[in-house]
C-alpha cells in the first residue's frame, strides 16, 4: 500500500536536520530530492554533506554513495513528483509546518509517506490541513542524523498502522534504529527526558551552584559512558544489586520525596543566559563550530565501533550496517555460471581511517582491505550471516603479505582472488590488490584457513552449499599460473 522501496528520498527543509537526512540517504547509495524556501539553501546543503561526509565514509558508505547524487528543485511539486519517501525538516513554527505539509500532500502520490521531523508537534495538529493524512507521520531523528541511528516514528489520530510500518522499515532500510512511539505525546519520548536534565541545569546554573563545564563533566565521566549502552531504568535495575529494581526502590524510593529536582525551568534572565554563553565559550577553548562538530563525529564513531564488540546498542545497529552494507550488490556463485579466472568480487577506495598523517595507506589497513576482500569471495560462495549464525565459519590459521606500492587516501582499490588448494576442512587463498585507475599490483597476500563449527571450536568439514561453489571455483584455478609470491620466505641471504 505504501512505497518501501525507497530509490529517491525527498528532504523538505534543508537546515541542519534536513542536510543531516540528505547525508544519510546520500551515503546509503539513494538519490535525494531537496527544497527549502532559501535560495541559498543548495549551495549551505552542499557545505554540509561535504563536512559530514568524512564521518559518512567512517560510517561505512555503500555501493553507488555520491554527494553528487543531491539535487535541488525550484519547488515542492517536483519533490512530490520524484521522491519515494518525503521527510520535512523545517523549523518548529507550527503554522509553517501545516502550510508546507499541505503543500507536500497535495502533489504527492498517496502511496508515499509523508514524515516531519518535529522534535516535539504533534502529527494531529500538524496534519489538519492534508487530505491523506493516513500517511503523515513523525519521523523525530537526533543530531547528527547521518551517524545516530535513533529516530522516533510516531503517528497521528488518522495515521494508518501500515504508514507506521511502512515508515519503520524505510528507517530500518536507512541503517536507523526506529522507535514506534505508541501515543501522540508533546516532546515524544527522548526530548522529555533530555529536557528534565536542561531544565535541571538552568536551575543549576542560575543558583551558581556549578559551570556549564563542571555539569558536562559530571555526565560525561559518569553517568553519560553507562547511557551509551544502558538507559537510565537498567542501570537503575542494576545499582539495586541482587534484588534489582524492586530493591533500589525500597532502599531509595523515600529518596524521591526530597526537594532534589525543580522540574519547572526557571525564567531565562539575561544573568543566566550569560553564564550559558560565558560557560560553553569556555569549554570550546577557541574551537570553531566545525572543528567541535568533527569532534563530535568522530568520538560517536569511535562509540559505535566499541559497543560492535559487545553487540548492544547502536553498536549492535552498526553491525548490522556494515553486513548489510557488504551483502549489497554482493556477487552471488550460480551453479552453471561462468567463474573469473581470477575472481574480481571487491572494489573500495582508500578510507581516512586506513591512512596516517601523510595520507598513506598503514600496514595495517592493507590487512583490513585484504579482510573485506575475502567477505566478498565468502559471500559469493555462500558464506553470509545466515551460515554463520549456523555455527559455521572459516579461520584463518596463516597469513603471508607482500607491500609493493604505496596507497593513498581515496585511491580506488580493486581485489583478485585465486584459489590455492582445497580440501575437506581447507581453504587456501591468494589476493592481489591493484590501483583501480593506474593498475599497479600494491599488494598481495597469501592465506591459509581452516572450516570451523563456531560453538565446539574445532574445526568440520565445509558445508555443502559453500563447498559446492568452491568446487566450482577450484575446478577453473587449478590450471591457473602459480602467483609468484606464493610461499615466498622472508630471509636476509647470507
Amino acid at each position: 500500500m505504501y512505497r518501501t522501496d525507497v530509490a529517491t528520498f525527498g528532504v523538505i527543509g534543508c537546515g541542519v536536520i534536513g542536510a543531516g537526512w540528505a547525508a544519510r540517504a546520500l551515503g546509503r547509495g539513494l538519490d535525494v530530492v531537496a527544497w527549502d524556501l532559501d535560495p541559498h539553501a543548495a549551495d549551505k546543503t552542499r557545505e554540509a554533506i561535504e563536512r559530514a561526509w568524512p564521518a559518512v565514509r567512517k560510517l561505512g558508505i555503500y555501493p553507488g554513495a555520491d554527494p553528487d547524487r543531491l539535487r535541488f528543485v525550484g519547488s515542492i511539486d517536483e519533490v512530490g513528483a520524484t521522491a519515494d519517501f518525503v521527510q520535512e525538516s523545517v523549523p518548529e513554527n507550527l503554522a509553517l509546518k501545516q502550510t508546507l505539509l499541505a503543500q507536500v500532500d497535495a502533489v504527492t502520490p498517496p502511496d508515499v509517506i509523508i514524515a516531519t521531523s518535529t522534535s516535539g508537534l504533534l502529527m494531529s495538529e500538524l496534519a489538519v490541513n492534508c487530505v491523506a493524512q493516513d500517511r503523515m507521520l513523525v519521523g523525530h531523528p537526533f543530531n547528527p542524523v547521518y551517524l545516530l541511528p535513533l529516530c522516533e516514528v510516531v503517528g497521528g489520530r488518522a495515521t494508518s498502522p501500515e504508514a507506521i510500518a511502512a515508515a519503520m522499515e524505510v528507517y530500518d532500510f536507512l541503517d536507523m534504529h526506529p522507535l514506534k512511539v505508541r501515543h501522540e505525546i508533546d516532546g515524544h519520548l527522548a526530548d522529555r527526558l533530555q529536557e528534565a536534565l536542561w531544565r535541571e541545569i538552568l536551575h543549576i546554573v542560575q543558583d551558581g551552584h556549578a559551570t556549564t563545564g563542571e555539569l558536562d563533566d559530571s555526565i560525561i565521566y559518569g553517568p553519560g559512558l553507562r547511557w551509551a549502552a544502558m538507559g537510565t531504568n537498567l542501570v537503575y535495575h542494576l545499582a539495586g544489586g541482587a534484588g534489582g529494581m524492586r530493591h533500589l526502590l525500597d532502599q531509595f524510593g523515600p529518596s524521591l520525596k526530597l526537594p532534589w529536582t525543580k522540574l519547572e525551568a526557571p525564567e531565562l534572565t539575561d544573568e543566566i543566559v550569560d553564564a550559558l554563553v560565558t560557560g560553553t565559550a569556555e569549554q570550546a577553548a577557541g574551537r570553531t563550530v566545525e572543528e567541535l562538530e568533527r569532534l563530535r563525529d568522530d568520538y560517536l564513531i569511535a562509540v559505535m565501533k566499541a559497543l560492535r564488540a559487545v553487540d548492544i546498542g547502536a553498536g549492535r545497529v552498526f553491525a548490522n550496517r556494515e553486513a548489510r552494507r557488504f551483502d549489497h550488490g554482493a556477487v552471488r556463485w550460480r551453479e552453471g555460471e561462468d567463474v573469473g579466472a581470477p575472481l574480481a568480487l571487491y572494489r573500495c577506495q582508500v578510507e581516512p581511517e586506513w591512512v596516517d598523517y601523510n595520507d598513506h595507506m598503514t600496514e595495517a589497513a592493507f590487512l583490513t582491505a585484504f579482510g573485506w576482500a575475502s567477505d566478498a569471495l565468502f559471500r559469493y560462495i555462500g558464506d553470509d550471516e545466515g551460515y554463520r549464525a549456523a555455527e559455521n565459519s572459516f579461520y584463518t590459521v596463516e597469513s603471508h603479505i607482500n607491500y609493493r606500492k604505496e596507497a593513498l587516501l581515496d585511491d580506488p582499490l580493486r581485489f583478485t582472488t585465486q584459489i590455492l588448494g582445497l580440501d575437506d576442512k581447507r581453504l587456501h587463498f591468494y589476493h592481489e590488490m591493484y590501483n583501480e585507475d593506474t593498475d599497479e599490483l600494491l599488494c598481495t597476500t597469501e592465506q591459509m584457513l581452516v572450516h570451523v563449527d563456531t560453538v565446539a571450536a574445532r574445526s568440520t568439514p565445509i558445508m555443502p552449499g559453500p563447498r559446492k561453489a568452491l568446487e566450482a571455483i577450484w575446478e577453473v584455478h587449478r590450471d591457473m599460473p602459480r602467483p609468484k609470491d606464493v610461499g615466498r620466505i622472508m630471509e636476509v641471504p647470507e
